[in-house]
């Protein structure tokens, strides 16, 4: 059965507040088991809406949630106990220690305390030798990992962590993005909304963009990047010219460094990237280049692009 559901299937999924505001509209999506999700989007563009409907924290104007085929209105207690949350804002008792947090949790979930897991999973977060500390006097980075326990507490299927290492320095981010990949390996699926596109980068096995409510593309993440990620060839010229040769206008170069450089760019999916030939025509052109580096468009370019596009406003 396990491999015929989605982990969440969303269909026609639309919210708009008591103001007007749209905040999602026709969102259709199905998440699959055990994949890393990456939610990528600009400030405001819906990423947090559509995480509270998922797990149940605010209703849809209309449309369809399901969890592992649990509905999340019609079966909202089977639903939402497959799914752990780890929310942007630190929400803790600050009196409370980091294993009596968890076995708060799982009471919440009707499940009893499990010392052995509790132990396990505050380990695994390095929080291990803090559990007798009042949440208070832990670090920021330390809360943020408690948050991930708190979440994990229930011992969820699916886990969503918004905007994750907002705040979290480069150390410790790296370090969560481990910890992420140890939780899909042992199953997990993990939806992660961020705005930092080296995350999405780094870990996603697919992409999902959205922008103004609306997804605007789901995808394989090394087929986004095949597909829209551009290759640039730079030559460094040994003599700077003033006019590309019109023996070349078909290869549509451009000059760059006052003249020292010539900057071709092909698309990576192509079958001829056509530098071979350009490398002949130059040397019948007379044009001599003592260096060359070829570059690849990021993540974050195709991102920026695929919005820019969507808003049809000029950057």
């Amino acid at each position: 059965m396990r491999a015929m559901t989605s982990a969440i299937s969303i269909a026609q999924l639309d919210k708009t507040y008591a103001s007007g505001f749209q905040a999602l509209k026709n969102i259709n999506l199905d998440i699959r088991h055990g994949e890393i999700f990456a939610l990528l989007g600009p400030n405001g563009a819906g990423k947090t809406t559509l995480i509270s409907i998922i797990c149940g924290i605010v209703r849809p104007s209309s449309g369809t949630v399901s969890v592992d085929g649990h509905d999340i209105i019609a079966d909202y207690r089977a639903a939402r106990a497959l799914i752990g949350l780890v929310p942007q804002e630190l929400t803790t008792d600050a009196f409370e220690t980091p294993p009596a947090t968890m076995r708060f949790s799982r009471g919440l979930f009707g499940l009893p305390p499990n010392p052995g897991y509790i132990e396990k999973v505050l380990k695994q977060l390095s929080l291990w030798d803090k559990r007798d500390a009042k949440i208070r006097m832990l670090s920021g980075g330390m809360k943020r990992r408690l948050m991930i326990a708190k979440a994990l507490a229930h011992e969820p299927r699916i886990l969503f962590l918004d905007e994750p290492t907002a705040g979290v320095d480069v150390e410790l981010r790296k370090d969560m993005w481990q910890l992420v990949r140890e939780l899909r390996a042992s199953g997990v699926t993990i939806i992660l909304t961020t705005h930092y596109i080296e995350e999405a980068e780094e870990m996603a096995d697919r992409v999902g963009v959205i922008n103004r409510g609306e997804i605007i593309l789901v995808e394989e993440k090394a087929e986004l990047m095949r597909k829209m990620g551009k290759k640039q060839l730079r030559l460094e010229l040994r003599e700077p010219i003033t006019v590309v040769p019109s023996t070349l206008a078909g290869y549509k170069l451009s000059l760059g460094n006052s003249g020292k450089e010539l900057i071709y760019n092909y698309d990576t999916k192509s079958e001829h990237t056509g530098i071979t030939t350009l490398l002949d025509e130059l040397r019948h052109a007379g044009i001599k280049f003592k260096d060359l580096q070829t570059t690849q468009s990021s993540l974050e370019d195709i991102f920026v692009g695929l919005v820019h596009q969507n808003s049809g406003v000029a950057r």
